[in-house]
């Protein structure tokens, strides 16, 4: 029978619309200003703790809306701002280190709506307020520290292998080896093929028995894929120490990394803590060897000259014990005499080294080098350019007094803020290489909610000229689009908040687009039954021809229009990405509710049934 839908569809439609109504739902209820808190890499969050962070926060008498403890994570509900900024701060003092505080806006979302794990979607920057920084990766630092480790490979590799050789020399990436004999570069080559393939070894045109040792170019391809994701990894942890809420970070190019940060107005603190490359080395001291000779510029075998905070130089062994990659944890805390030290905690690797060392060098003193990089400026042929300088300055000598390995102080910082960051750096880790900050923008939250309010006002304004003009030109059955289009908008935030994709203000142009394209597949079918009625067919066989003539020009122009959309989702970022997931959604739930949700609805009117006229 023409125009009549079977149960099943009408009973899926009806299904998709009753999920949609609910998911998308959360979206009306807004946000309470919470403080959320988690659980650190030393102390994990038990009810006792949450029942002593619920105590502090009634015994300052604030107003607590909800309170909320799950995951090992602590949720605060407040009614207003002040009494979230005051229980942030209160929690900060009490609680230190031990936990990280945030500041959130939790979704006010009800909680049957919750028990459904239904959301609301992510605002992003451009809503929501907060701060965007765009950081490039110094690619050309990584490749020098993998130089210089390969550089001491090569060393060791050697006298482990028991090659002697006359020189080893490092120049513009090339690390030049002159050996005594053929015997010993054959040799070498062999050492070097197997233990160190990333190496490209070739022999000396200048000069015999003298090798030519560089980084292949896969080896450099692998170094700098490995610093990129190394840094985003401990971006990542500095900004869950830092404390935001919902923070954005993600690869731009081959280079780069974008970090948004939402809620943050204040820049000072992040870009100190994001752009800040600082580690530390532990050392043993050389104290057989005269420093005043290195001081000279005297070559000291096995050892370098550093220099103390205070400026008195120090011989140090070349030999690193451990590095701050090591470390696994580390807490501010004071030492014996009250001052501010970190506590440091290494992983298995580290602490069979320190235990090692310390066992065998009982009665000497070791070194804590602390190795931080610094941007400079500098003017080269008229014009300025940023550059990386490496700081190194000894924090701390103290005598091995027993052996140790696990945990231990680090002493001989300058302040309590300089030992609560380096505790910070050191447990979020080390940066494979330099970053820079390139790009800085703010958005206030005022200009958050402003972008929201005319986003609004664009879909509103948009809709109703759309809806007007359908029940004005095609009648009834412009009603019965309106009706689709309305759905349509409510399938695409349900969609939107279930795979809790973040809405950028180009999402928002996203949605106003698909409003005008999704009643475009009506247009197509109306002007189509309207082409059958002048054709004197019947009006239930035009509806039926109407449909199924003109799902075929639907179907290519909204594929075609999708697989656009997905080539700006693969290859764009950040706006970009946010326009064509909006798209993207709304063509496939205008395809759904403009051919099957509007057929539902004309056929409740005119299936089964004699018609004699259409409202068309």
């Amino acid at each position: 029978m023409q125009n009549h839908f079977p149960l099943w569809k009408n009973l899926m439609i009806l299904i998709v619309f009753v999920i949609g109504i609910i998911y998308a739902s959360p979206n009306l209820f807004g946000n309470d200003p919470s403080v959320q808190l988690a659980s650190s890499a030393t102390i994990k969050l038990k009810q006792k703790q949450a029942d002593v962070i619920k105590a502090e926060l009634d015994k300052a008498g604030l107003n607590i809306k909800e309170f909320e403890f799950n995951n090992n994570k602590v949720l605060v509900r407040f009614n207003n701002i002040d009494d979230q900024l005051k229980a942030s701060d209160l929690l900060k003092a009490k609680m230190g280190n031990d936990v990280t505080v945030a500041l959130n806006l939790a979704p006010a979302t009800p909680t049957w709506l919750r028990a459904l794990n239904a959301s609301p979607m992510y605002l992003g920057l451009d809503l929501r307020g907060g701060v965007h920084f765009l950081l490039e990766v110094d690619m050309d630092a990584a490749i020098k520290q993998a130089e210089e480790r390969y550089n001491l490979d090569v060393k060791a590799g050697l006298r482990s292998h028991k090659i002697r050789y006359k020189s080893i020399s490092k120049n513009n990436g090339i690390i030049k080896i002159t050996l005594k004999n053929s015997v010993d570069s054959i040799a070498t080559q062999d050492f070097l093929n197997s233990d160190l393939s990333g190496l490209t070894v070739k022999e000396s045109s200048e000069a015999e028995n003298t090798l030519l040792v560089s980084l292949s170019r896969q080896e450099k391809l692998e170094i700098k894929k490995f610093a990129l994701d190394q840094n985003m990894t401990t971006l990542r942890n500095r900004v869950n120490e830092i404390g935001v809420a919902e923070p954005v970070i993600q690869q731009q190019g081959d280079n780069r990394i974008v970090i948004q940060l939402p809620g943050v107005q204040d820049t000072t603190k992040a870009k100190a803590i994001l752009g800040k490359t600082a580690t530390l080395e532990y050392r043993l001291v050389d104290v057989e060897h005269d420093v005043q000779k290195a001081v000279q510029g005297l070559p000291v075998i096995g050892s370098r000259l550093y220099y103390e905070v205070d400026g008195n130089p120090i011989l140090l062994k070349r030999r690193v014990i451990v590095t701050g990659a090591e470390i696994v944890d580390a807490a501010y805390t004071m030492d014996q005499n009250n001052a501010p030290a970190v506590s440091i905690t290494l992983n298995g690797i580290g602490a069979k080294k320190m235990g090692k060392m310390t066992q065998k060098n009982v009665g000497k003193p070791m070194a804590v080098v602390f190795i931080e990089y610094k941007s400079k400026t500098r003017t080269v042929n008229g014009k300025k350019e940023k550059y990386k300088e490496k700081v190194e300055k000894v924090i701390s000598v103290a005598t091995i007094r027993d052996s140790f390995s696990k945990r231990f102080q680090t002493t001989g910082l300058d302040n309590a803020e300089e030992a609560r960051t380096l505790s910070l750096l050191l447990r979020a880790g080390a940066l494979a290489a330099p970053v820079d900050i390139i790009e800085e923008r703010t958005v206030g939250p005022s200009l958050g909610q402003d972008n929201i309010d005319k986003g609004f006002n664009s879909v509103i304004v948009g809709l109703i000229l759309v809806l007007v003009f359908m029940l004005i030109y095609y009648r009834l059955f412009g009603l019965v689009a309106n009706i689709a289009l309305a759905f349509n908008l409510v399938v695409i935030v349900a969609v939107l908040s279930m795979i809790q994709a973040t809405l950028t203000l180009p999402g928002i142009a996203g949605i106003v687009l698909t409003v005008g394209m999704a009643v475009d597949a009506n247009v197509l079918i109306f002007e189509r039954i309207k082409e059958e009625l002048k054709n004197n067919n019947t009006p239930q066989s035009s509806i039926f021809v109407g449909y199924e003539k003109a799902f075929a020009t639907i179907f290519d122009a909204n594929i075609t229009t999708l697989l656009v959309a997905l080539v700006l989702f693969g290859f764009g970022t950040g706006a970009i990405k946010g326009f064509a997931i909006t798209l993207s959604i709304g063509i496939l739930s205008s395809m759904f509710t403009s051919i099957l949700g509007t057929r539902m609805l004309i056929n409740w009117f005119y299936g089964n049934r004699r018609v004699k006229k259409l409202s068309i």
